[in-house]
């Protein structure tokens, strides 16, 4: 069974933006709420770096851990969902979550801004698959579809990843030891390595 995990290459994002808009559009995300953003260190300095930074869908979640009434839960894939139907809104998860990935659409205190909202892997929730409720509480299902996010897919220079732990880790090793050949033989390796991950991604979004 696969472990579905996000990972996002500094050396490589160019602060674009463009998985912020595409999780937007793809999920009509509430006014206030980003379950993507990007963030950036060193802003202007030398040893500038920028990570597009969601849910990483943890193995052992603090989220989860934390939530008084339980309102996490784990797929099959390794996908880390809640139930809004469930969330009182406590903010318990908020505090938790090292990411910052838990978000609250209104101002006020945390028990009058709502139900949590937060990165699904685009796999929906827990409502029937590609149902209208489904949609309209958690966005879209494309795990369900065979695809895989679209945040990673916007992504113009791959630095954003997502699918399966061990191809995702493999493509990780391959960038590494491709780092490490001469400055002028980085296009080459970039171009090579897009290439293997393309074929290695493809229709590899569940086992």
């Amino acid at each position: 069974m696969a472990r579905m995990k996000f990972y996002c290459d500094a050396e490589r994002c160019i602060e674009c933006n463009a998985c912020v808009t595409a999780c937007k559009n793809e999920n009509d995300v509430p006014w206030g709420v980003n379950r993507r953003r990007v963030v950036t260190i060193k802003d202007g300095e030398p040893g500038e770096r920028s990570l597009s930074v969601a849910c990483m869908h943890c193995s052992d979640a603090p989220c989860a851990a934390v939530c008084p009434v339980d309102c996490f839960y784990t797929t099959d894939d390794g996908v880390v969902l809640h139930d809004k139907d469930i969330c009182i809104g406590c903010g318990y998860c908020f505090y938790a979550c090292p990411f910052g990935a838990p978000q609250f659409p209104e101002s006020g205190a945390f028990s009058s801004r709502g139900k949590m909202d937060k990165c699904t892997f685009c796999a929906g929730g827990p409502e029937e698959t590609h149902s209208s409720d489904e949609q309209r509480k958690y966005g879209s299902n494309r795990l369900a579809e065979g695809k895989l996010p679209l945040c990673a897919e916007m992504c113009s220079t791959k630095a954003l990843l997502a699918g399966d732990a061990d191809i995702i880790s493999n493509i990780y090793r391959e960038r590494v030891v491709n780092r490490g050949a001469s400055v002028l033989d980085w296009g080459v390796s970039y171009e090579k390595a897009s290439l293997r991950e393309s074929r290695n991604m493809k229709g590899k979004v569940s086992e």
